[in-house]
């Protein structure tokens, strides 16, 4: 394609001013390819600065390497951070430079590493307390209370066989 254009550019046949258009157009759209590539790249490069630098401790990331783990120490003078793995019963430390972050999670990363039988613990305690104290209620409080849900059930049964006596009705008398 370049070489045509510029052949026919050099014979001086045909129309140079479609040629130079042609030509301009080219140029200027490489350029903004560039500028586009350019921009993209800042930004980039830009997310990963911030995200290096919003690094705290507690923090769960994965490094270029596939390594995951807890930041446990960052040391900013040697632009190094101490990633911890392994299990509760045996933890290694492994120090890495930020660079080497690939993915990061917000701070609180203990307790994201709490097993889930722990925080299922958790709950079921609390419901054990919300369950004792419902039963700590007075018994005359129940006994209203279920009534009160009975009466209001019944309401609304009579109200659905009075809506569809109401339609049977209507279709009887053809309206």
């Amino acid at each position: 394609m370049f070489y045509n254009l510029l052949a026919e550019a050099a014979s001086g046949s045909g129309n140079n001013s479609g040629t130079i258009i042609m030509l301009v157009v080219l140029v200027v759209a490489i350029v903004g390819l560039f500028v586009w590539q350019s921009v993209s790249n800042k930004k980039k490069q830009k997310e990963a600065q911030d995200r290096v630098n919003a690094l705290k401790i507690g923090d769960r990331v994965k490094t270029i390497g596939g390594i995951c783990g807890f930041v446990h120490e960052i040391n900013d003078a040697e632009n190094t951070f101490v990633l911890e793995t392994g299990t509760d019963t045996e933890k290694s430390y492994v120090k890495f430079d930020k660079a080497a972050i690939y993915q990061t999670a917000p701070a609180g990363g203990y307790a994201a590493a709490q097993p889930e039988e722990a925080k299922t613990a958790e709950k079921t305690e609390n419901a054990e307390k919300t369950s004792e104290v419902k039963t700590e209620a007075q018994p005359e409080e129940k006994a209203e209370e279920s009534a009160a849900e009975d009466k209001s059930a019944e309401e609304k049964a009579e109200e659905k066989s009075a809506k569809k006596k109401s339609a049977k009705k209507k279709d009887a008398e053809g309206i």
